[in-house]
């Protein structure tokens, strides 16, 4: 699997994350396990912690706490009707951002170019 880099990753984590959280209420290592699961590999916990908390004092989430049969209380993280709406406003631009790099690859890849961009 390629390392995808943090500029790259930058514009789409926050989605990604309230995207796992819209499919029901996760903490913070189950939301890690699922983000590597789903192809984004191996994202650090000092990236992932402070971008909950970001959303969580931007009202798109909330964290609730439960007693935990392993060790401390966990704090599990939801969606607000606010993240909700988030997510509406970048899923379109998320399609169309993909299908245009999907036409440019496309391209790219009939012409017969490897994965190496020369210089010329």
């Amino acid at each position: 699997m390629v390392k995808i880099s943090s500029q790259l990753l930058k514009g789409t984590l926050e989605n990604a994350i309230l995207m796992i959280i819209a499919q029901g209420e996760t903490y913070g290592y189950a939301l890690l396990e699922q983000l590597t699961d789903a192809g984004f590999g191996k994202i650090p916990e000092g990236t992932v912690y402070p971008l909950l908390l970001k959303l969580q004092r931007n009202g798109l989430i909330h964290a609730v706490r439960h007693a935990s049969t392993t060790g401390p209380d966990r704090k599990y993280y939801q969606l607000t009707p606010h993240g909700a709406a988030q997510l509406r406003a970048f899923l379109p631009q998320w399609r169309q951002l993909k299908t245009a790099m999907g036409k440019l690859v496309a391209t790219h890849d009939k012409e017969g170019h490897d994965d190496t961009i020369s210089g010329q």
